[in-house]
């Protein structure tokens, strides 16, 4: 007997789908349609014909799982006196074919674990036509642009938010419940963000993310990508502009004006390489970035770069692995007051840890000589030095050992969106100790431990990469109340 589909869900058109793959074909199939459809009446508008209905907005596909009482982990529904019963969790979806092989995990898991039923059908969100023909309108004048708000669709930014992500909806219990951190509005936001800032495409991004603060990074990963592709252990190296290395193939040719925040993809099947984003300085890019990024879900995010190293007994090559972090950025006080703490997760310190050892030769006794573990700072003041009198008691009371302007961002981002978050610092100057970060010093680090650094960081996404293909690598630490299903 066929099962009958929810009658509260916020669509129509609802079919049960028996597998991960029966429903992945149908939102496919679903946003195509309604992709070809925005298309079909852009070009009818632009031909003069008569315009759109907007009450005709092809709408994203909805996806959505009903799970038995028996089986449901919500709790919250008991906190409030109510009798537990089951359980509806739904979601719009947009470019299911970015999300493929995602979708599919998850919808396994959930059909396994929860004995959940599965279902695909239409929502009622319209697609706005910025998100779904993003380059239509490029060429009109703005007498025309402004025609289009009264027959198609704009985004709707009071949906596009974080409200589940922040936990914002937690005893509201009217309707479905979420079944993604994201509504289809929100992702497609993000998407078009990422193409903007890292001047990459959404689906070159591989699914381990190293962040640096420095363009020599930048350049190590670059000549260590091309020798991964020559040498057959990686598909592709892709760079800003969409320039491709492969195997064999010609050169790229020079790609675009730098943006601000270029990206490189060493790509492996699946996206199980490695990407490289040079976030520059600042807590307002490692913000932006990691708001956009974390549609992807990828499976990690690491910080290297550089830090002023704040004790005597370090010397300027040594690593810095942050056990906490003091939230001296400011930027994320809003949605994550600096009161939450961010948990150390062990899977990433421990694969952290090993690489600086495999790839430095360090014996183990002489490791913690190398490689100090303690308080990061992260500061949104680049000139901190000059204000030090005032900071010098609350440096004193955090027992920091490191400062930088990015990896508390990165790591309170990577909590928000629970994407395991680890950060290696190397210490670039001592400014409390007379060596101030001057050019002729500078030069003499970048040589010396830019390469090695680099190194340690996809040692240790090789690590991790082993812990998320045998499961282990997703922390309970980073999961709230009454969690979405998907990851």
């Amino acid at each position: 007997m066929a099962e009958k589909p929810p009658l509260d869900a916020p669509a129509n058109d609802l079919v049960a789908c028996k597998t991960p793959e029966d429903a992945v074909k149908r939102l496919t199939a679903l946003y195509d349609e309604a992709i070809v459809t925005l298309q079909q009446q852009f070009a009818r508008y632009m031909a003069g014909e008569a315009a759109p209905d907007p009450a005709d907005a092809p709408v994203y596909p909805y996806l959505c799982a009903r799970v038995p009482a028996e089986a449901a982990p919500q709790t919250s529904a008991l906190a409030l006196g109510r009798v537990a019963s089951t359980s509806l969790h739904g979601a719009t979806v947009t470019q299911p074919a970015l999300f493929k092989s995602y979708f599919k995990k998850q919808l396994s898991y959930i059909i396994d674990r929860y004995k959940a039923e599965i279902f695909v059908g239409r929502s009622f969100t319209p697609i706005p036509l910025s998100f779904g023909l993003e380059s239509a309108t490029v060429q009109l004048t703005q007498e025309r642009r402004n025609e289009l708000q009264y027959h198609f669709h704009t985004p709707n930014l009071v949906a596009t938010n974080d409200d589940i992500v922040d936990g914002q909806i937690i005893l509201k219990r009217s309707g479905p419940l979420p079944l993604s951190m994201f509504s289809a509005e929100r992702v497609d936001y993000s998407l078009h963000r990422i193409q903007h800032y890292t001047a990459t495409r959404p689906d070159y991004f591989q699914d381990f993310i190293l962040f640096t603060n420095y363009q020599r990074y930048v350049d190590e990963f670059v000549a260590y990508g091309k020798k991964e592709v020559e040498a057959g252990r990686a598909e592709a190296l892709i760079e800003p502009g969409d320039r491709v290395t492969r195997k064999g193939a010609p050169a790229p040719t020079d790609g675009v004006k730098s943006p601000q925040m270029p990206a490189y993809h060493l790509v492996q099947p699946d996206h199980w390489g490695v990407t490289l984003v040079n976030i520059g300085v600042g807590p307002s890019n490692a913000k932006t970035i990691t708001d956009h990024l974390a549609v992807l879900r990828p499976q990690v995010w690491l910080m290297i770069g550089h830090c002023g190293g704040l004790r005597r007994s370090q010397r300027l090559g040594d690593y810095v692995l942050a056990h906490a972090y003091l939230r001296e950025d400011n930027v994320l006080d809003a949605v994550l007051p600096p009161s939450v703490p961010l948990p150390t997760l062990a899977e990433v310190q421990l694969a952290l840890t090993k690489a600086v050892q495999t790839v430095s030769g360090i014996e183990q006794r002489r490791l913690k000589e190398h490689l100090r573990t303690g308080t990061v700072v992260t500061t949104d003041d680049r000139n901190w030095e000059l204000r030090f009198e005032r900071n010098a008691v609350r440096l004193n009371q955090s027992r920091a050992i490191a400062i930088d302007m990015e990896s508390a961002t990165i790591a309170a981002n990577g909590y928000r969106y629970r994407v395991p978050y680890g950060t290696l610092l190397c210490v670039s100057d001592r400014p409390l100790h007379g060596e101030i970060k001057l050019p002729g010093m500078a030069d003499a680090f970048y040589q010396e431990r830019v390469s090695q650094h680099l190194e340690i960081g996809i040692n240790a996404i090789e690590l991790l990469r082993a812990e998320a293909k045998a499961g282990t690598l997703h922390s309970r630490k980073l999961r709230s109340f009454d969690e979405p299903f998907l990851r």
